[in-house]
């Protein structure tokens, strides 16, 4: 992997969240849960498809692994949380997060992308256990990863993929009020759309 490709993830992307104040929310110090909420925003009208796609791709997890669009292509669906240590809305969410990841039936997955993980493995790490998450986190990438972590414009967004790697339905773009609801409506659009049924999350 270039290491300096692998970089500009972290730098390209981090840098255009802080010029646009960070955060798709209010700080979470300063507000309620639901005052953080921020209507979704459409990507465009190709929807999240317009900020790119996952067909190929490599990227470094959390936990020193790799995951690139095979593992894209073994789920009917994955949602992808792009986050920062910066952005205390995304922190805010993560226990949320960290639950509807854990009531997901096996054809769907759910990780994290943080954006200036790389370097400071043991601030995402600490964040990732105090919310309770034990799912995936990308710390780099290249491919068509780095090119859609460089076409975001707020933290946190949340995008879905279907098994091909195209992004479907609409980005998920600042804090939810209800976060659990709001993922599991777009996880459902999705599977209908490529034909498979709807779920219900286990722990619901």
């Amino acid at each position: 992997m270039n290491m300096k490709r692998t970089l500009s993830l972290l730098l390209a992307a981090v840098l255009a969240l802080a010029l646009l104040t960070g955060c798709g929310g209010k700080q979470a110090s300063d507000s309620s849960p639901e005052d953080q909420a921020v209507p979704n925003e459409p990507a465009g009208k190709e929807g999240a498809a317009a900020l790119g796609s996952l067909t190929s791709f490599s990227a470094g997890t959390l936990d020193g692994g790799t995951f690139t669009q095979e593992d894209i292509a073994a789920k009917d669906v994955t949602v992808l949380n792009f986050w920062a240590l910066t952005c205390p809305p995304c922190i805010a969410e993560m226990p949320e997060i960290a639950d509807f990841e854990k009531a997901l039936p096996d054809n769907v997955a759910m990780l994290t992308v943080c954006l200036d993980g790389y370097g400071n493995e043991d601030s995402v790490k600490e964040v990732l256990e105090n919310a309770g998450f034990e799912g995936v986190t990308l710390i780099t990438g290249e491919g068509d990863l780095l090119d859609l972590a460089n076409n975001l414009m707020y933290t946190p967004t949340t995008v879905l993929a279907d098994s091909q790697g195209a992004l479907v339905g609409e980005a998920i773009i600042g804090g939810q009020a209800d976060l659990s609801a709001a993922y599991l409506e777009a996880v459902n659009q999705a599977l209908e759309a490529g034909g498979k049924d709807a779920i219900s999350l286990e722990d619901a």
